[in-house]
């Protein structure tokens, strides 16, 4: 079974991790942590967690994730944490900065399967919803959202332990704004499950309408689909299409490099690239016509743009994921005619959004797990 580590010693994982040795060096706002700095408040949730009821009645496997999520749920304290003109310690989205080192640690460093991997890097990342969700602009679609991604019953006992492993006046108001979001997800149906919608295409309207109900279901009137392919250089994107989708046009950012002389290297020629493949995509949009984007497509940004185009001509989206092991998949970077460096792999590496439900109508995920 996976374990982040067989021993589980303090003095062991300081020594095993530097990130976990450079929590010692990082301070936290007596006001919410009054018990000092990272070092102590993470051990102190860790051991919180293992006392909890819940926790000790879960499986070994859902013990692990939690214990890895709660090791790593204030990582990016290290680089966020700034004390302001009043004196006040604040560490402004280390939450999201430590969901993508949390996936980049646990693809490059600790071979995790992927499942456990996304799951623990979730918890990470939405750590701190469940003390706030009801004082978002729209709650209940911030709910529905975490559901899609995380399992919100494991999310509540992070954040729990959160809590509990902390010295703060606010700590009985937090805790049942905690025991509120249990609540919450269970009026709402997505305790421990994702919020379900009738059709993808009511979720698909659901997350890009500021103003709409989870139970609506829309008519289907799309024209047809495209493919978005999306992976690390040197994955196997190329392959997959030929071995999947022989016969499906394809608009390839490589392509279009090598067809404008445009090196990898050439930060500024991206948008060309990028105008001339929207371009290319709308000629097949008009016509109503299936076709395949080839590019690595690692951040939502990047995706969002497209798939603002594709819906615009009514096409619906199936985002195509591919993930191979680190080392294989630097094997086969290698490989490639035009080699990515690894300066520049390590920066996607750091970068990659995993493709969410709330994105496309339609997700397909082919990873070989390590």
């Amino acid at each position: 079974m996976w374990t982040i580590a067989e021993n589980k010693d303090w003095e062991f994982l300081q020594q095993k991790f530097d990130w976990v040795a450079d929590m010692s060096d990082v301070p936290q706002d007596p006001i919410f942590h009054a018990e000092g700095n990272v070092d102590i408040h993470t051990q102190m949730v860790i051991d919180e967690l293992l006392k909890l009821e819940e926790y000790q009645a879960l499986e070994d496997e859902q013990k692990e994730i939690l214990f890895a999520a709660a090791l790593l749920h204030d990582v990016e304290k290290r680089s966020t944490t700034e004390i302001n003109e009043k004196g006040e310690i604040r560490s402004p989205r280390h939450a999201k900065k430590g969901e993508f080192t949390t996936r980049k640690i646990l693809y490059k460093d600790v071979k995790t399967p992927f499942l456990n991997r996304e799951q623990i890097a979730k918890l990470v990342r939405y750590h701190g919803l469940p003390i706030w969700v009801l004082e978002k602009n729209n709650p209940q679609k911030e709910l529905f959202r975490c559901s899609l991604e995380v399992d919100t019953s494991l999310l509540y006992l992070l954040a729990k332990a959160d809590i509990l492993g902390r010295i703060s006046k606010d700590k009985n108001d937090f805790l049942d704004r905690v025991e509120l979001f249990k609540e919450y997800c269970l009026e709402n149906d997505c305790w421990g499950n994702p919020r379900n919608f009738e059709t993808s295409l009511s979720r698909f309207i659901y997350f890009r309408k500021e103003k709409s109900s989870p139970d609506y279901v829309p008519f289907d009137d799309s024209t047809c689909e495209v493919i978005m392919m999306c992976g690390f250089p040197g994955v196997g994107k190329d392959t997959f299409i030929k071995n999947n989708y022989p016969d499906l046009p394809i608009i390839s950012l490589d392509e279009i490099r090598k067809e404008f002389k445009i090196s990898p290297r050439d930060g500024k020629a991206q948008g060309k690239i990028a105008q001339v493949a929207k371009e290319r995509m709308k000629v097949f949009l008009r016509k109503g016509e299936p076709f395949i984007l080839n590019a690595t497509n690692l951040t939502q940004d990047l995706r969002a743009k497209n798939i603002n185009t594709f819906t615009t001509y009514k096409a619906r989206t199936k985002i195509v994921y591919l993930e191979v092991p680190h080392q294989k998949l630097l094997q086969q970077n290698r490989k490639r005619e035009d080699v990515v460096p690894m300066n520049v792999m390590e920066r996607m590496m750091g970068k990659l959004e995993m493709p969410s439900w709330m994105e496309a109508h339609e997700i397909e995920y082919h990873v070989e797990n390590p």
